[in-house]
Formats: structure tokens, C-alpha cells, sequence
């Protein structure tokens, strides 16, 4: 039946396209009027078992992630859908992705006054502290609602934001109901007359979101409608820029955080300024038990109404990204911190073509909870203190990055980059979420090379070296998780473009410290690939480590494999 279903909505789809594009040829005026466009990706891999890296038998032999976009464009009327197959879902996706169909389809109309769509839509609330539905198909992440949103300017320089619906879970809906609107005040624009050339522009935002969940606990009253508020600042004046934003939560028990009823806030500042040759950039950010989703019972990455930013740098590469920071959805401390100078060319440390040098540090903490006991039930709560002693014990200390990255062009062909980095990773807590998971912390000195000859226009070729250095798993072999990064790593890739189009790249990923010489193993990766405009194809064949992949603070658990791989990505 729902196969029956899916192939109705299709075929219905696909005679509006071809409608259209009749319409098209029998007619210039209607062509301009009307647009189609989207974007496709296959991601297929055939997967052979490795028993010594770990990569798990895959009875199916080929996995494959497919979807495609069409929208379609008439003046103030727009209209799309998704379709998304997975024949089973590749690894390191939940298995729960299994299956095809349209899981994303919209209709919008804007005018002036109103911008209103119904079906499935994304939606951010400020920083994505109370609300933000997003799409990380990286991840597999798609939180999107589906409902109704409405968009109104009724004054110049306000804007007003509502909107109901379920989100997205798997090829299902979330049990719960969100609602919520924005509200957001560009002071300048609304009194233009006064503050319309003043230098320095404010805008100010506020916003309420509430879920609904029936209460099904037998043994508990748990709160039905949760609501969650806050709101925004944002000053701007040239090269300077503040922002933050606060969001309260009421309490709401769930199973991230054991069935507590206590509340739950958020806090995010950032504050940057760019000038001539330089930059800075603040961050720091204290939640706590901002945990909120539209079913109480879901855990993982699943129905998560709102967005936890990680004051952490996201590294593209390797052996920097092998052990990336997931944010702590219960309660964390932590900061960012910054620099940029570019050296002026001519200059003693610039030489010719100048020089580029960024510094960050960054560093998350668990927060300090004081139990607080209720006489009245037989029940425990805790309480947060606003005293940041957390920054200072090292007991309760997360992750820490601290990097130095240097780009210098050495002469019209080369150019390179330099990176040195230290970084603090603590596995009970980032990959167990359990303090007493017995699991020692993760120290490691990293540096990476990366030099590019291009020696024609449309030609060159990059070489890659990395090492990581760490004395934290010589002493043991720790077996019991594929997760656990062991010993020292080495990175070499050679990247070779012949031309703008074609390009071969080998890549060799080798754990030479690991305190299990069998373990020893090199992880060697062949890839080629064409591009041409909007479209681009990649085959690969050999082994990938075990790991963990973030996109800003979301992360999803990479496990070993070994096979060919193939990747197409077309957008028209």
C-alpha cells in the first residue's frame, strides 16, 4: 500500500513537470515565468569484511543513500519534494533509514505581507537555541516539520514568525506537536527617519516555542505542553559585532536527562571584530539540561526541537577531525577564542606574497551539580551554580583545542599550510556519556603539512602529511570498542588535478603506534573523480578507520569498512 502510494505521488508529480515543460516549448512568456531546478546524490558501497580493522560483514554486500530534489517556480508560487531511498542504509547510518518514498514535499506562497508554506519546511528561531529544523544529509540528519509556517513584514523592520507541526522521524512522524513563533526588530529600520545613517545598527528578536506530548506514565505526572523562551540581541557598527541570546526552558522530564523536573537554560555569546589585516572572534556558551525534544523518549540525534552550538573549530582535516567534540545536550561551560593577522606582503615574515596566521583555542567543561533534596516526595534534584569554577577543575573538563595554522604562498605555483594542534578528549564522557566508563583521556600533539604545486591553470597537485602523537594508549590494549583511537597515526595523501576536470587522488592512514603490533594496519584509500559544472562523479576502493564524524557539534558514529565506493552528486 505504500508503495502504491509513493508511486501515485510521483507519477502525479511527474506529469506536472512534463506539463510544464510542454507548456514551456509552446510558449516564450510562460518560460520566463516558470522554473525548475534541484539536485541529486547516490552514495552507493560495496562492502567487503575485514576482521583486522574491524569492519563488520554486510550481508546485503551494496548499501546505497539516494535523493533527489525537484522544485518548481511560478512567480510568487513555489513547490518541491524529496524523494530518499535506502537499499539498506549504509553504515554508520541507523538502520532505521530503510526503505524509499517522498519524505519532504512543500507548497509556498509569498507576497509582500505574507510568506506562507505548508507541508515540510526548516525554520530558525535566533541561534537555534529554542528552535532550528535543518537538513545535514552528511549526517542523515532531517528534523523538518510538517505543518505550516507563516512569514509576515507587516511593519518595515519587523518580522514575525509562526509555526505548528510534527517533525520528521525516519519515514514517520514524532508523536508531538511544536509550536512556536519569532519575533525580530531591526530598530534601525524601524525608525529610519531618526537612526537610519547612524553607524551603529541593533537588532533585537524574541521567541516561544511550546511541544505537546500525552502524558502515558502510569507512575509520573509529567508536564504535557513544554515551553520554552528567550530572546536576542545583536549590535552591529563596521568591523564590530556583538551577539547573544538566552533561552528558559520549563522543567521536563525525559530520558536524556533520567526523568529530572528541573529547568533547563541556555546562554550563547559571540563577539567578533575584523579590521584591516586582522580579526578576532570570541565565543562562550553555558547550558544547561536544554535536552528538548517532541518525544520525551527518543535519544540519540532523534526529534531534537533545538540547536546546541559547539564552540569548537570543525576541522576538515584527518587526524585533526579524528577525535571531534559532540555537544553535551545536558549541561556544558565553554568558550572560543580566536585570531587572525594577515602579515603585509613585502614584509620581513611576509616575503612576497604575505602571510596568514590563525590561533584558536577552545575548551568545553561538565558543569558542578549540587544534589538538592525534596522532603516532601522521595524524589533527588540538583541545582547549577553560576560560579564557572568548572573552567578550573580539571575533573570536569571535556575537550580542549588549541591549533596554530599558518598559510603562506611561497611563489605563483606554491603555496602551503602549516598546522600544530593540542588537543584534550575525554572518551568517557564524549563517546559513552558514562563518567565511570574507565576509559583514560585522550592527549595528542598534531601536525599537518599541506602543499599545493600548480604548475599549469588549470593543473596541480597536492601533497599531504600528517602525524598524530599520543603516549595515552601505549600502556594497554583497550578491545572492547572499535571507537577507541589507539596510539599514534600517520596521514600521507597525494591529490593530482591533470586538468580543471579529472582528478586521482591516494591516501594512506596508518595507526604505526597502536600497543597491538597486528593492529598496525594501513588504512589505503584510491579515489577518481570528474567534475564538470554542476555535476561530479568519484569512485573509491580501499579501508577507512573507525571514527566519529561532526557536523557542527552533530555527530554520527563511522564504523570500519572496506570496499568501493561511489559517489554522484548533479544539480541542474
Amino acid at each position: 500500500m505504500t508503495f502504491l502510494k509513493t508511486s501515485v505521488k510521483l507519477f502525479l508529480f511527474g506529469t506536472l513537470v512534463a506539463g510544464v515543460q510542454t507548456l514551456r516549448a509552446q510558449n516564450p512568456v510562460v518560460d520566463e515565468l516558470n522554473s525548475i531546478h534541484g539536485n541529486f546524490q547516490i552514495d552507493a558501497q560495496y562492502y567487503e569484511t575485514d576482521s583486522l580493522i574491524g569492519a563488520p560483514k554486510v550481508p546485503e554486500k551494496l548499501l546505497s543513500n539516494v535523493f533527489g530534489n525537484i522544485n518548481y517556480t511560478r512567480g510568487k508560487f513555489s513547490a518541491g519534494v524529496r524523494y530518499e531511498a535506502y537499499n539498506n542504509v549504509r553504515q554508520g547510518f541507523l538502520p532505521s533509514y530503510k526503505g524509499e518514498g517522498i519524505v519532504n514535499r512543500f507548497a509556498r506562497y509569498q507576497t509582500d505581507l505574507l510568506d506562507i508554506t505548508i507541508g515540510n519546511f526548516y525554520e530558525q528561531f535566533g541561534n537555534g537555541l529554542m528552535l532550528r529544523a535543518y537538513y545535514e544529509p552528511g549526517l542523515l540528519y532531517d528534523n523538518s516539520i510538517d505543518g505550516a509556517r507563516i512569514i509576515s513584514s507587516p511593519y518595515k523592520g519587523f518580522t514575525f514568525k509562526g509555526i505548528i507541526g510534527k517533525q520528521r522521524l525516519f519515514f514517520g512522524k514524532g508523536p508531538g506537536i511544536v509550536r512556536g513563533f519569532d519575533g525580530e526588530l531591526n530598530v534601525n529600520e524601524l525608525f529610519d527617519s531618526i537612526l537610519g545613517n547612524k553607524k551603529t545598527r541593533v537588532i533585537l528578536g524574541g521567541s516561544f516555542v511550546s511541544k505537546y506530548q500525552a502524558d502515558q506514565d502510569n507512575n509520573l505526572v509529567i508536564p504535557e505542553n513544554v515551553g520554552c523562551y528567550g530572546g536576542r540581541i545583536n549590535i552591529i557598527r563596521e568591523g564590530f559585532n556583538f551577539n547573544t541570546e538566552y533561552a528558559y526552558k520549563i522543567n521536563d522530564p525525559t530520558a536524556d536527562n533520567n526523568g529530572s523536573y528541573k529547568f533547563g537554560d541556555a546562554l550563547f555569546s559571540t563577539i567578533s571584530y575584523a579590521g584591516k589585516g586582522f580579526s578576532i572572534l570570541l565565543q562562550g556558551k553555558r547550558i544547561d539540561n536544554m535536552s528538548y525534544r517532541s518525544d520525551r523518549n527518543e535519544g540519540l540525534q532523534n526529534l531534537l526541537i533545538n540547536y546546541l552550538p559547539a564552540t569548537t573549530k570543525q576541522h576538515s582535516y584527518t587526524l585533526l577531525a579524528l577525535n571531534p567534540y559532540a555537544t553535551q545536550l545536558n549541561g556544558e561551560i565553554g568558550f572560543m577564542a580566536e585570531a587572525q593577522y594577515r602579515v603585509k606582503k613585502g614584509s620581513l615574515i611576509g616575503g612576497k606574497y604575505g602571510m596568514e596566521i590563525t590561533v584558536n583555542y577552545s575548551q568545553a567543561c561538565g558543569l558542578n551539580q549540587y544534589g538538592v533534596r525534596d522532603s516532601s516526595t522521595a524524589m533527588t534534584y540538583y541545582q547549577t551554580k553560576w560560579d564557572f569554577e568548572e573552567l578550573r577543575d580539571n575533573n570536569k573538563k571535556y575537550y580542549h583545542d588549541f591549533f596554530v595554522e599558518v598559510n603562506k604562498k611561497f611563489s605563483k605555483k606554491i603555496k602551503a599550510t602549516f598546522v600544530y594542534a593540542n588537543q584534550f578528549y575525554n572518551r568517557n564522557i564524549i563517546q559513552f556519556n558514562a563518567p565511570n566508563a574507565g576509559y583514560k583521556n585522550l592527549r595528542t600533539q598534531i601536525g599537518v603539512i599541506d602543499v599545493t604545486y600548480k604548475y599549469k591553470s588549470s593543473s596541480s597537485i597536492r601533497f599531504e602529511f600528517q602525524g598524530l602523537f599520543t603516549d595515552a594508549d601505549r600502556k594497554s590494549v583497550e578491545t572492547n570498542s572499535n571507537l577507541i583511537a589507539k596510539g599514534d597515526w600517520a596521514t600521507g595523501m597525494i591529490e593530482w588535478w591533470p586538468n580543471g576536470h579529472l582528478f586521482i587522488a591516494v591516501f594512506d592512514q596508518w595507526n604505526f603506534g597502536n600497543p597491538d603490533p597486528k593492529l598496525q594496519v594501513h588504512y589505503y584509500l584510491g579515489t577518481i573523480g570528474y567534475n564538470k559544472d554542476a555535476h561530479r562523479i568519484s569512485l573509491s576502493y580501499g579501508k577507512q578507520s573507525a571514527g566519529i564524524f561532526c557536523v557542527g557539534g552533530v555527530c554520527r558514529v563511522v564504523p570500519a569498512s572496506n570496499g568501493i565506493t561511489l559517489s554522484i552528486t548533479s544539480s541542474f
